[in-house]
């Protein structure tokens, strides 16, 4: 029980002693700030368009009174740009199909736009920003043009903006090389090994605080995300793809008590949620310890309409000092309007009070964009009632499935599985956040599910020996934990076993790199043409491909054919 208790001291009401914003103090007082205040405005994904340019100027215009007065105040201040500079469209589309993000033009008109602001200015990599495919024919050539037209040494940046007080960002580095989706916003090795060691070199109880900035957040922030998008296209979270490096982020932040906050972009969603900012402690009665070190997540938003998936217009205001910060929003639709969003007292190096300074100001459809994450419990909670427990045999059972079923259950190997808007998806197994596809609602809603034995002390496993390249291995060897299999079934006598990858994994990694899908969709286009000149015919005609790697459990590779499309269908 030791643990509530210091969980229950950490998370105190905001006291009379708390810290205030300098724009609340008096205004008659002479004075000035000491050397540990700062002032950071955050923008969100820009996707500059130089036919759309209104919108830009209005949101500097707004921006240009908060910094002159933080200049005059104290002088620690800067610009943060947390990535995606240019829009992802022809910019010229009667004259190319070129994209504009990530080109030379763009980050030359990004670097301008920036540089304009008469305060310093960082910049890190979006998922967009290397996507200069038609220019460059590397990630390599297009980063070295990105670094080149901000001024930037390295991918990654730190900026010592007040007293022990470290701004420090890491840029996504991989496009074309990307390994399932291009737009998994992606930290490389190098950058990971320089971030840990800063963190680890630079401790709360030195009095260091340190605040990040990525274009994604990490998987366990706690942010809201877009399942419809980021979930089934495994590209919300940094390092998405990747179990190890998706949750090592997470694992700095609980190891590493100085990271105070962390502020990302990405989702094109707007700042009145509350879940656009997570505390990294909350009080016991309102749930369950969400277990995020000292860190404050922090959800940016966009400057120009028609980027935005709400319809706000929003970017993120830091101002803080050695006592605490608050996170504010100026809002681009109301002349640039300061709201105070949240404030953060620090209680000591390691423990902090987070104080939420206006109800959710979500719009009517605000659950579209929310996305189910499943709760655990702690020792004073328990789980959720969406949690699946296993019955006597050892199964569970969903039954008949729609759309506003809720479940979720944990397999012997420790990987999370649960349904959300009709969809199976996979949930990280530490922090819950979901990572991806499993079943479509398509295949899913009318059918039941089942999480069954399928390992060695099951029947099944006496049959093994009747499948064709198997042979000698049913019954034989140890495994370190039950082996189970994921049944869909319907009243039909239809079953379909839910496989899951071969590193053990059941999400989808269905989208794959923008470079190999372009390549494939030029096939398909000439292939179509082909044809129309084949069957002379002026018809385009109907084009499927066939796709690998497997298709079957058996050891020998006799067809190919995908049953229903390319092949006879199998009933």
């Amino acid at each position: 029980m030791a643990p509530a208790v210091m969980r229950l001291i950490a998370f105190t009401p905001v006291l009379a002693s708390a810290w205030v914003s300098p724009s609340m103090k008096s205004k008659t007082s002479a004075l000035r700030m000491s050397a540990d205040e700062f002032t950071v405005g955050i923008v969100g994904d820009l996707h500059m368009d130089p036919r759309k340019m209104e919108d830009y100027y209005t949101g500097k215009a707004q921006w240009d009174p908060i910094f002159a007065e933080a200049k005059e105040a104290h002088g620690n201040v800067a610009l943060c740009s947390l990535g995606d500079l240019g829009e992802s469209k022809s910019i010229r589309p009667e004259e190319t199909s070129e994209l504009f993000a990530g080109t030379t033009e763009c980050h030359e008109l990004a670097a301008d736009f920036l540089g304009s602001f008469g305060v310093p200015y960082e910049v890190i990599g979006g998922n967009h920003d290397l996507e200069g495919l038609d220019e460059f024919e590397t990630d390599e050539e297009n980063l070295d043009l990105f670094l080149k037209a901000h001024g930037k040494p390295t991918p990654q940046f730190c900026r010592e903006i007040a007293d022990k007080t470290l701004l420090v960002g890491l840029s996504s580095t991989v496009f074309r090389d990307a390994e399932f989706t291009s737009h998994e916003v992606t930290i490389d090795d190098k950058q990971m090994e320089w971030f840990e060691n800063l963190v680890k070199t630079h401790t709360s109880a030195d009095g260091w605080k340190i605040f990040v900035f990525t274009h994604a957040p990490p998987n366990g922030s706690g942010l809201r995300v877009l399942q419809e998008n980021h979930v089934v296209n495994g590209c919300c979270w940094l390092n998405h793809s990747n179990d190890v490096k998706c949750r090592k982020f997470i694992e700095l932040v609980r190891e590493n008590r100085s990271i105070k906050g962390w502020f990302s972009g990405h989702f094109h969603l707007g700042q009145d949620y509350q879940d656009s900012i997570t505390f990294p402690t909350i009080d016991p009665k309102d749930g369950p310890y969400p277990n995020r070190g000292s860190c404050v997540f922090v959800q940016t938003s966009v400057m120009r309409g028609g980027t935005s998936r709400d319809g706000r217009q929003q970017s993120r205001l830091l101002r803080g000092n050695k006592d605490g910060f608050e996170v504010c929003t100026v809002d681009h639709q109301k002349d640039g309007a300061i709201r105070v969003d949240a404030t953060i007292t620090y209680s000591d190096c390691n423990h902090e009070v987070g104080v939420y300074t206006h109800e959710d100001e979500a719009y009517e459809h605000d659950q579209y964009f929310k996305v189910y994450a499943p709760s655990a419990g702690d020792e004073l909670h328990p789980p959720d009632d969406g949690f699946k427990e296993y019955d006597e045999a050892g199964n569970i059972m969903v039954g008949q499935i729609d759309y506003d079923t809720v479940a979720w259950w944990r397999l012997t190997c420790g990987r999370v599985l649960g349904m959300l808007n009709g969809m199976l998806i996979e949930y990280d197994k530490s922090t819950l956040a979901p990572l991806g596809l499993v079943v479509g609602a398509d295949e899913l809603v009318g059918k039941k599910l089942a999480v069954i034995n399928s390992g060695l002390d099951a029947e099944t496993c006496m049959v093994v020996d009747d499948v064709e390249g198997m042979e000698g291995l049913d019954c034989a060897g140890e495994i370190e934990e039950r082996e189970q299999a994921i049944v869909m079934f319907d009243d039909d006598g239809e079953v379909v076993v839910v496989q899951p990858n071969e590193d053990g994994s059941y999400w989808r990694k269905i989208v794959r790199n923008k470079m190999v899908r372009m390549k494939e969709v030029r096939r398909i286009k000439a292939a179509q043409a082909f044809a129309m000149d084949a069957f002379d015919t002026e018809e385009e005609p109907d084009v499927v491909s066939s796709w690998g790697p497997y298709t079957t459990t058996s050891g020998t590779a006799k067809k190919t054919g995908v049953a229903g499309l390319t092949a006879p269908a199998s009933k």
